[in-house]
């Protein structure tokens, strides 16, 4: 039996890009594990072509490995803060966790956001600096960075380079030596943490595990019944193994180790992220884990209608891999049946839309992302609402309330001033200021500060975070929390196109904003909506008033080109002839607006 003093289970936290997925590779290959089926791919632990694609962790990834007689068990985690809910996942699952700090760059907002988190949970954390092979590094300043802003000692830091595996291996020592072991009780009743799931072709729904007391045993085609305790629903393990870092069965998992469970079943809705499996009814759930909520909404719809089908099983089987995904029928007339799905942030709707072009070959026309606004009405009754087409009649509104969020944008203090503006053009509100050099006697080359606002979730995802960067030259990073609903004077805008409403088009704004960028979005408009025989208007309104206008021109034939003289009077003739029919075309004409020129004013 596997001593619980021989098992170490850690996790490794870093900002996006610090390095995280190459040094898991460098650990595996260290530990000596088997990569020859993984085609050695450049990361082995990112699975999917767009995690290799954009160097990026989407998925999170678990492998067991032995280094010395003890059992390390790896949980890869994303870095980006829209898949923050994947780490809290992992981190859940874990005693110890690995702070990787890109030398070059320096501590982060998302590394310090993900510490935080960390040591709320309890777990200890090793401090890690990476990339140290590249040249003119200032190696001692990032020290006195960590040792100022994290608190560690000067000799708690190991260094390491994850692209050419230098001191790897102190470092799996130090794992060792630093992780505490984990604690449980064999005999006690089974309690697991499941922090992840996915669909397996042939093994049916297959959750991860983290096993926190008792056992679980498949043994000869024999298992006992077992129970999803929020769900409060009972399965029959088909399968039972490792990560390694590919599924291996083993038939059993212990107490303090993590592995699979392969339940057989194809209905993804029984076993939620966060739950707890056992195998006895009345036992007690883990604490402490909350479902992620979506935070902004979009619609997709298939640019062929007979795709939707396709389209409903690809966003089924997505679903299942990432528990923050949600989605429902929606109807539009113009675009036909679609899906409003609900995501984490704008990263997060870019992956999911770009997984389902690429993997399941649905082409897709996607809406204007937007926040769910609760509506009181005059009755007092409640909605929450997605979309403008959901808003009530304005006699029946007493409040509208949206969502706001507190960022944290950790950035050098030289750009201090443009960001407090980009956030004050957002509708933020001033907070705080906090100076990141905790000890007086360490005086850092370049000041970091942490600038705090509040501000609406709708300014938001509203390219905030491309514009921060152009900014800070990519130098700030950003942590956000949604806090609170609260009041706000939002409209309605409707957008027109000869005289009818383009529902796919309208958008909800504050008051003050709304004609701002009614005129942005009808000058996409005019640009990319082809000419017709006859001129199309093109107008925003809040309820009857006009807000906005632009016209898009229409051909006009040279009528007077076979004139060769004569009295005006022919020429005046024919101009009244070609005005007349003119205005009857702009009557009976339709205006088809091309889904190229869709998806060109959607993407503003």
């Amino acid at each position: 039996m596997q001593d619980l003093d021989r098992i170490r289970n850690f996790s490794i936290i870093a900002h996006i890009d610090h390095g995280k997925s190459t040094l898991a590779d460098r650990i595996l290959e260290a530990v000596k594990t088997d990569l020859s089926r993984e085609k050695r791919k450049e990361r082995v632990l990112d699975r999917l072509d767009l995690e290799q694609e954009k160097g990026i962790t989407i998925k999170l990834q678990a492998c067991r490995m032995s280094w010395k007689g003890y059992q390390l068990n790896l949980i890869d985690t994303p870095g980006h803060v829209d898949f923050s809910y994947e780490v809290s996942r992992s981190l859940a699952a874990c005693e110890s966790a690995i702070l990787l700090i890109d030398a070059s760059q320096g501590i982060q907002a998302q590394t310090i956001s993900n510490t935080k988190k960390a040591l709320d949970l309890g777990l200890k954390i090793i401090p890690v600096l990476n990339k140290i092979d590249l040249p003119n590094l200032d190696i001692t300043e990032r020290e006195r960075e960590i040792r100022s802003l994290l608190g560690f000692k000067k000799e708690e830091i190991i260094k390491v380079s994850a692209k050419t595996g230098e001191n790897v291996d102190r470092l799996l020592d130090e794992i060792v030596k630093r992780s505490p072991s984990p604690k449980g009780d064999p005999n006690k009743p089974l309690k697991a943490l499941v922090f992840d799931s996915f669909y397996d072709e042939h093994r049916g729904v297959v959750i991860a595990v983290r096993v926190f007391d008792g056992k679980i045993e498949y043994i000869h085609g024999k298992a006992e019944e077992l129970y999803m305790m929020q769900r409060k629903e009972s399965f029959k393990p088909a399968e039972i193994g490792v990560f390694n870092p590919n599924l291996l069965e083993t038939g059993i998992l212990k107490t303090g180790e993590v592995g699979y469970i392969a339940t057989g079943l194809k209905d993804t809705s029984y076993f939620t992220v966060g739950d707890t499996v056992s195998d006895k009814k009345g036992t007690k759930p883990l604490s402490g884990y909350k479902v992620p909520k979506p935070n902004m909404f979009a619609t997709f719809f298939p640019t062929d209608p007979e795709e939707y089908e396709n389209l409903k099983i690809a966003l089924k089987k997505l679903s299942l891999n990432d528990s923050s995904l949600s989605f429902t029928e929606q109807r539009s007339p113009l675009l036909g049946s679609g899906f409003r799905c609900g995501f984490l942030g704008l990263l997060h709707m870019e992956i999911i839309q770009e997984r389902l072009e690429r993997e399941y070959g649905v082409n897709l026309v996607v809406t204007a992302p937007t926040v769910e606004y609760r509506v009181i009405k005059t009755n007092g009754a409640e909605l929450e609402i997605q979309t403008p087409n959901e808003l009530p009649d304005p006699s029946e509104i007493k409040e509208i309330r949206e969502p706001w969020a507190r960022i944290a944008i950790m950035t050098p203090e030289k750009y201090l001033g443009d960001l407090m503006k980009l956030c004050q053009l957002k509708r933020g509100e001033y907070v705080n200021t906090k100076y990141l050099s905790a000890e007086k006697e360490i005086l850092l080359r370049e000041q970091y500060i942490t600038l705090e606002y509040d501000m609406p979730l709708a300014s938001l995802i509203s390219n905030f975070f491309d514009l921060m960067k152009n900014i800070t030259s990519g130098y700030a990073s950003m942590e956000y929390e949604i806090i609170d609903f609260f009041p706000a004077d939002i409209v309605k805008v409707s957008v027109l196109v000869n005289h009818e409403e383009v529902e796919a088009l309208s958008f909800l704004e504050v008051k003050e904003k709304a004609r701002l960028k009614a005129v942005t979005l009808l000058k996409e408009m005019k640009k990319v909506i082809p000419k017709q025989q006859f001129p199309i208007p093109l107008q925003a309104s809040i309820g009857a008033k006009i807000i906005a206008r632009e016209d898009v021109q229409g051909y006009r034939k040279n009528v007077t080109e076979k004139l060769y003289g004569g009295d005006y009077s022919r020429k005046k003739k024919l101009l009244e002839k070609q005005k007349k029919g003119k205005k009857r075309l702009k009557e009976i004409g339709q205006v088809t607006i091309p889904q190229e020129a869709f998806l060109a004013i959607l993407k503003t």
